[in-house]
């Protein structure tokens, strides 16, 4: 495996003090602020049937390192989430032995990472579990994701729908979807859960316009760009599948059917069809990066399911936690930031360097050289 030039760290529990990320591999004079990532942060915590933790918290990542005067200036970038809830967590969550007052949770959630996490590290104590497999992590993820998407916005990517659908049309829509009459049913089906007391899935689609062929590698497996997306996209929580292009679909027609045919106008190669979702061999091809996620329910319901205290080993209600009732607008979100974030680390390997103005070099000798 070869060096990761952009890469990130991520620490903090869902109820402890703050979240925490490091971003490593930014070059030095790209201009970010914090406004610039709270337009996301906002999205994520927004859709129909999202819970009330969401009316606790208002996310607002801080950079305290990595960044002066408006601008990257090439070293480790930190960004810092306060959790407003851990004060009603205090006792719960100190790292000391002092003052530590745990409430154990042992009711497993099926569905959950509760007990293979139990399992594996040998807790008594779901809570060590749940709190860091709580999907409150993945808003750090979204804050990176926000320095990866202005890189990529220097050098022209777009993310929408390849309709020309824009952000503004799909964020009118409570669940994000463009159709408004399946918007409204949607939301009828959300709302008919709730009552239930039971959760929805379902699939988001992240359409990347404006990438460049020659990202990724057809040389070795893991510097695969799709396999890494598909990586990527697999580590959101509660996400069971993922498919690029046509997919599933087109994996029940012929060959003259699924295969994009290519052509050559305006100066450079194009395809007829975008079925393969962009990539091919592992690399882009010119083509919008364009891939569908499938999310399972939430696995916290108001009206538990039957399960095993981890206890006493007796059979119980599964142990309920404030939850949301469907994650997949906020899921979406997500996606378009571990999307970015992985394409724009195979866009640092190819034309990377240690300034903005080296990689607007390498970038654009690059593309000078396959134009004809």
């Amino acid at each position: 495996m070869i060096a990761s030039m952009l890469r990130f760290l991520t620490a903090g529990e869902s109820h402890g003090p703050q979240l925490t990320v490091i971003i490593e591999g930014l070059p030095s004079g790209l201009e970010i602020s914090e406004e610039d990532l709270r337009r996301d942060l906002a999205r994520r915590q927004g859709g129909h049937g999202r819970g009330g933790r969401q009316k606790i918290e208002t996310d607002f990542a801080r950079i305290v390192s990595g960044v002066r005067g408006g601008y990257t200036i090439g070293s480790p970038v930190t960004l810092i989430l306060e959790n407003k809830d851990h004060v009603n967590w205090l006792a719960q969550m100190t790292p000391a032995k002092d003052g530590f007052e745990p409430k154990p949770v042992t009711r497993l959630r099926p569905g959950h990472a509760d007990l293979a996490g139990a399992l594996k590290y040998g807790h008594t104590d779901i809570r060590n579990v749940l709190e860091r497999s709580s999907a409150r992590e993945t808003a750090t993820r979204v804050a990176a994701g926000g320095f990866a998407r202005k890189l990529l916005g220097e050098f022209g990517f777009e993310g929408a729908d390849p309709d020309r659908i824009s952000v503004e049309e799909l964020e009118a829509s409570p669940v994000r979807c463009p159709d408004p009459g399946a918007s409204t049913r949607m939301v009828a089906a959300i709302d008919e859960a709730a009552e239930r007391g039971d959760t929805l899935g379902g699939t988001f689609r992240v359409v990347a316009r404006g990438v460049p062929p020659g990202l990724g590698s057809y040389v070795h497996w893991d510097r695969k760009l799709d396999g890494r997306l598909a990586q990527a996209v697999m580590s959101i929580n509660a996400v069971k599948g993922v498919e690029f292009g046509a997919g599933f679909v087109g994996a029940a027609r012929p060959g003259s059917e699924f295969h994009d045919e290519i052509d050559f106008q305006g100066g450079r190669f194009r395809h007829l069809t975008n079925r393969a979702g962009g990539l091919t061999g592992g690399v882009t091809n010119g083509e919008p990066i364009d891939l569908r996620v499938a999310i399972k329910p939430i696995s916290t319901m108001k009206k538990p399911m039957s399960s095993i205290d981890l206890k006493t080993k007796e059979k119980t209600e599964a142990h309920y936690e404030r939850s949301d009732v469907c994650v997949v607008p906020a899921a979406g979100v997500i996606g378009e930031a571990v999307v970015a974030l992985t394409v724009a680390e195979a866009f640092l390997e190819k034309f990377g360097g240690d300034s903005m103005p080296e990689v607007d070099r390498n970038y654009r000798a690059y593309m000078e050289s396959i134009a004809q």
